[in-house]
């Protein structure tokens, strides 16, 4: 295993302009003597500065394919490249550094941390990264900024609502400008006003920045503002409808 080390861009692997490739991509979990395949020998191309949306039916392998895509778990068989890098290839330090460059995470349930500050919050994943503490605080608040939430930066998040708590979650996800967002169920906590600007915030990194994203989501509203959609049933991809750049761009003014 060749430990981190990032592929050439060259290889006949990346040589089309996919940003996510999948070849028979499988997962399998082991439980006794028995087996769960949430995924199996999933094929799948997503370009770069896609906004795709995965809907199916639980234990359909949604969340299976975006932890994957994360790199927070593993395929048990297959390819799996992202921006020219064959995941299988890495360490799990490798994976880790490459994760923290690369991938931005927004979940359902938000994952902040109850006893740090929205700007503590957003700062987290800068640590991990060679800044100064100006530039750290720059990048942070130009996220909180993105979000509407700068003048909410001293707030713990037991005193935001929830749909500010999920915009915090975004402005963490974005703060070290990685190129792929994955949001899993992003609005399924959410009432509608608060679920259509988080949407919003999406779809502007999409258009205006052109970062790659994924959502899982079983809201057919959130999905209708995705510009390719995905069904995943048991393992498979059932269907992938169109692009629908015209009709995304036209489905919430």
């Amino acid at each position: 295993m060749n430990e981190g080390r990032i592929a050439d861009p060259s290889s006949s692997a990346t040589s089309d302009d996919a940003f996510i490739r999948c070849r028979r991509l499988t997962k399998v979990y082991r439980r006794g003597e028995s087996e769960i395949v949430p995924l199996r020998a999933l094929d799948l191309e997503i370009p770069r500065g896609a906004f795709v949306s995965l809907m199916g039916p639980s234990g359909s392998g949604k969340t299976t394919l975006l932890n994957l895509l994360a790199g927070i778990d593993r395929a048990t068989g297959g390819e799996l490249w992202i921006d020219g890098q064959d995941l299988a290839r890495l360490s799990r330090d490798g994976l880790a550094a490459w994760r923290a460059r690369t991938v931005g995470i927004i979940f359902q349930s938000y994952n902040l941390v109850p006893v740090l500050t929205a700007y503590e919050n957003v700062e987290l994943p800068l640590l991990l990264h060679d800044l100064s503490r100006s530039e750290r605080h720059t990048r942070t608040m130009e996220a909180l900024e993105m979000v509407s939430l700068a003048d909410r930066s001293s707030h713990f998040p037991r005193q935001l609502s929830g749909g500010q708590e999920q915009r915090v979650a975004i402005a963490r996800a974005i703060v070290a400008n990685p190129p792929l967002i994955l949001a899993d169920e992003p609005t399924g906590d959410l009432d509608r006003a608060s679920a259509d600007m988080v949407l919003d915030l999406l779809d502007r990194l999409h258009r205006e920045r052109g970062r790659t994203v994924v959502m899982v989501t079983h809201d057919p509203l959130a999905s209708a503002r995705a510009r390719r959609e995905l069904h995943l049933d048991k393992g498979t991809l059932r269907e992938d409808s169109a692009d629908r750049t015209t009709a995304g761009s036209a489905t919430h003014s």
